[in-house]
């Protein structure tokens, strides 16, 4: 489709485009080393709509733009699901996989196109940079912090901030990476190591590792995430079978240590996800997960151990026993972990915190946590006369 002698919008439909939508950021950010290349299959995935569950009664569709000498210049993704007609005020659609050079008028061209097929399915609204998924997983435009990512984060130029806020797109809600060290108990409040403490030297309490193959775990993962998380807008809660296919699909790359589930008088009440951040491996693998590439991942990630980063997943504790020292005495419990001679992480991002969640924030900063890294969702009503509304402040604990 030809809008001007200058661009080309093309919609990505088949390999030769599905090629260029993956491979135009590698060209945009190859002198950019903090920059790490996602793995095609994990995007694929998305878009893939007999994979994608979210994508259920929704659709989603990406173009990109090129110029008159036929080379790329940038790339965008819109999508809607059925949550999107009433999770929000008005149906909030999403655009997500922005990625262009330093040039208004091609974002402005990319984010038109995308306004103008939501609006065309009845939506009046779009939030981005998102995807149609977990929120842990290509979300958010970095504004501050431009440190390496960890696994599927996301990375951008600082313009990026620019290209959003020129066309009128709002600060929805930013999210907040947080980062501590493995060294030094004392980074932990005294308050909370105090209250910790307490709650570990109580019989009623108990604290324990995964084991790999136990379906018990996904089956207290389930209570505790359905307790946990069903305040929330927007988050419904899982089955066992997604609770016993999300605990499977994370055992390739689990360390057991990483994984905290605590217990009161034998009842679920909290867990403590962590992952080894396997970015630190795949960012070699130019995006490309062949045979090969998976023996070299197994080799770095199991026999030589390169991963020293850890990633802060899931954390969660049911209502009635959060704010008592539960989400202290998970921290306190992995800290005697992390003391052991074979533990070679270094560093811990606890990686997706909302502003509009002051009470995690606060635990964050309470187990030694700081600000590394911050993205912006940012929000565009497509009626320019619409209140702003940033997103509303929740006061349970919770990502």
């Amino acid at each position: 489709m030809s809008l001007s002698p200058l661009f080309d919008l093309i919609e990505v439909v088949d390999s030769e485009t599905i090629s260029e939508f993956n491979g135009f950021p590698a060209r945009l950010y190859k002198d950019e080393h903090n920059w790490i290349r996602p793995l095609d299959v994990s995007i694929e995935e998305i878009f893939d709509i007999h994979r994608n569950k979210h994508l259920i009664n929704g659709a989603m569709t990406r173009w990109i733009v090129k110029d008159a000498g036929g080379d790329c210049m940038g790339r965008i993704a819109a999508f809607y699901m059925a949550d999107s007609f009433t999770e929000f005020d008005v149906p909030t659609g999403g655009i997500g996989f922005f990625d262009s050079v330093d040039n208004l008028d091609i974002a402005t061209l990319l984010f038109d196109t995308a306004r103008d097929w939501l609006k065309k399915h009845g939506l009046e609204a779009m939030d981005g940079p998102i995807n149609p998924g977990m929120r842990d997983a290509f979300w958010g435009c970095l504004v501050d912090g431009f440190h390496e990512p960890v696994f599927q984060m996301p990375y951008n130029y600082p313009y990026y901030q620019e290209l959003f806020e020129a066309y009128g797109f709002r600060n929805y809600f930013n999210q907040y990476t947080y980062q501590r060290t493995f060294d030094d108990v004392s980074d932990i409040h005294p308050v909370v190591l105090r209250t910790a403490q307490r709650i570990l030297s109580n019989p009623d309490y108990q604290f324990k590792l995964i084991e790999k193959g136990n379906k018990q775990f996904a089956i207290d993962f389930q209570k505790v995430y359905n307790k946990a998380w069903s305040q929330f807008a927007g988050t419904k809660d899982i089955t066992d079978e997604e609770a016993l296919n999300l605990l499977k699909s994370m055992e390739p790359i689990m360390d057991e240590r990483l994984i905290i589930f605590g217990y009161f008088k034998g009842e679920p009440v909290a867990f403590f996800i962590m992952m080894p951040d396997i970015g630190q491996i795949t960012r070699k693998f130019n995006g490309k997960f062949n045979w090969f590439n998976k023996l070299r991942f197994f080799w770095e990630l199991k026999v030589k151990h390169k991963v020293d980063r850890v990633i802060g997943r899931i954390f969660g504790v049911v209502p009635e026993f959060q704010n008592k020292g539960v989400e202290g005495a998970l921290v306190l419990f992995f800290q005697e972990i992390i003391q052991s001679p074979n533990f070679k992480y270094k560093t811990f991002e606890l990686n997706w915190i909302g502003d509009f969640n002051p009470v995690m924030m606060k635990i964050a900063e309470f187990i030694g946590g700081s600000i590394y890294k911050t993205h912006v969702t940012y929000r565009y009503y497509f009626d320019r006369n619409t209140e702003f509304k940033r997103a509303p402040l929740v006061n349970q604990p919770g990502t």
